[in-house]
């Protein structure tokens, strides 16, 4: 007699739903306390679960927009006195369509962390 198994299915999360946070920032660099402040930054990101992208471009991939919302506040509080900083909100589903070129090489585009989807 076989047993069967009971697989619970994670539900799927509709990449239309789940969005990626980009954020992009120019930080001055000017002085001791500029740089300072734009590595708290940059470390604060990290920090968040955010992976650089570029220079100055971190995202960080969430499974609604709603679950965004506390990172975009810390965010706010952490913006260096004379930073500038931009969040863009993109879907999964256009996040996949971003091409990525490395010397006229094309590079796959980042996965969203495993962790990140127990939210």
């Amino acid at each position: 007699m076989s047993k069967k198994r009971d697989i619970k299915k994670e539900p799927a999360i509709s990449g239309y739903k789940a969005m990626w946070m980009i954020a992009m920032f120019d930080l001055p660099v000017e002085t001791s306390e500029d740089r300072k402040h734009a590595s708290q930054f940059r470390n604060m990101l990290l920090r968040e679960g955010f992976s650089m992208l570029q220079f100055s471009v971190y995202g960080r991939y969430f499974p609604s927009e709603e679950s965004s919302e506390p990172y975009k506040k810390r965010i706010k509080q952490g913006i260096p006195p004379k930073g500038e900083v931009r969040l863009l909100y993109i879907t999964d589903k256009q996040f996949e369509k971003m091409e990525i070129f490395m010397s006229k090489k094309k590079r796959k585009t980042e996965e969203p962390t495993p962790q990140l989807l127990l939210f």
